[in-house]
C-alpha cells in the first residue's frame, strides 16, 4: 500500500485571504496519479492499496488559527469555540469535496473520509481510530481520501488532527509499503530555502538529532510545519516504513515517485 500526502500549499493558495483552490496543480496531480496506475511499470492491483491524505491550506488554517482550536480555554468560551470548530470542519470538508471531485473527474474512485466522524484524540494525539472504515473501502478498490480535521479531544475538548498524524497512524497500522509527501519545497533543508539562498537539501534523515537544529522549511502553521512532518515520519522509519518528501510543484514528480522512480527529495529512513 502507498500513502500519498498532498500538502495544502500545493492544492490551495495557502496565503490567500479567501479560501482558493489551485486547480492547475490539483488537476495535474490527479492526472499524474491516473498515469501512475495505468503505467506498465505498476501492478494494476496497486490501485487497491492507495490512500490519499491532503492538507487544509487556505481553507482550514485561517479559522483554526482565529478560534485557537486546540488551545486551552475557560468554560465560558466553549460556545464560541464550538462555532470555530464547526467553521473549521466545514472549511476543510469543502476543500475535500473539491479534491474528490477532481479525482473522480480523472476516473479515479475516490471516497471522502472525514476524520472527525471516526477519530478522537487525547492530548492532541490519536486515541481511537476506526481503521475498519478505511480497510473496507480499500478491499473494494476505492481510494480513501482523508484530510486534516478538527476532532473531539479528551483533554482539550477539541483539537486539530493534522493530515501528517493521520498519515502516520494509517501507515503504521495498515502496514504501508511506502509513504510519499508532496510539498512546496524539494525536501528537508538545513534552513529555510525560501529565506536563505545558501540552504542545502538534506537527502536523507535518519534520526531526530538530524532535525533538532533545523529551521522549519515552511511557515509554521497550526499543524507544525516541516519539523512536525519529519517527526511523524521518523516514527514510521523506526518500524521499517520508508518515506520521501518531494516537491509536488514540479510536473511529473508525483508520477515518478508513485512508480518508485528516483526523484529529487529527502528520504526518511532508519539506518
Amino acid at each position: 500500500m502507498i500513502i500519498l500526502k498532498i500538502g495544502g500549499s500545493i492544492i490551495t493558495e495557502k496565503n490567500s485571504k479567501e479560501p482558493k483552490v489551485d486547480y492547475d496543480n490539483l488537476n495535474r496531480i490527479c492526472e499524474e496519479i491516473k498515469e501512475s496506475f495505468s503505467s506498465k511499470n505498476i501492478n494494476a492491483d496497486l490501485m487497491d492499496g492507495l490512500v490519499i491524505v491532503h492538507g487544509a491550506g487556505s481553507f482550514g488554517h485561517p479559522p483554526a488559527k482565529e478560534y485557537k482550536i486546540g488551545q486551552p480555554f475557560p468554560n465560558e468560551e466553549f460556545p464560541e469555540k464550538r462555532i470555530g470548530f464547526s467553521k473549521t470542519q466545514l472549511a476543510v470538508k469543502q476543500l475535500n469535496t473539491y479534491v474528490c471531485n477532481a479525482l473522480i473527474d480523472h476516473g479515479l474512485p475516490a471516497v471522502s473520509m472525514q476524520a472527525s466522524s471516526f477519530v478522537t484524540t487525547t492530548d492532541k494525539r490519536i486515541y481511537d481510530f476506526d481503521l475498519d472504515f478505511i480497510k473496507n473501502y480499500l478491499k473494494n478498490g476505492f481510494i480513501p481520501v482523508l484530510y486534516g480535521d478538527p476532532v473531539l479531544d479528551e483533554k482539550y475538548r477539541m483539537a486539530i488532527l493534522s493530515g501528517d498524524q493521520i498519515l502516520q497512524y494509517v501507515a503504521r497500522f495498515l502496514v504501508s509499503d511506502r509513504v510519499v509527501l508532496g510539498t512546496d519545497v524539494d525536501g528537508v533543508y538545513d534552513k529555510n530555502p525560501k529565506k536563505h539562498n545558501d540552504a542545502k537539501l538534506i537527502e536523507e534523515v535518519n534520526s531526530i538529532e538530524d532535525i533538532i537544529k533545523m529551521e522549519s522549511t515552511t511557515n509554521i502553521d497550526v499543524t507544525g510545519g516541516m519539523v512536525g512532518k519529519v517527526k511523524e515520519l521518523l516514527s514510521l522509519a523506526e518500524i521499517g516504513v520508508d518515506s520521501e518528501i518531494i516537491n509536488a510543484n514540479h510536473p511529473g514528480v508525483i508520477a515518478a515517485a508513485l512508480q518508485n522512480k528516483k526523484v529529487k527529495g529527502t528520504k526518511i529512513t532508519k539506518i
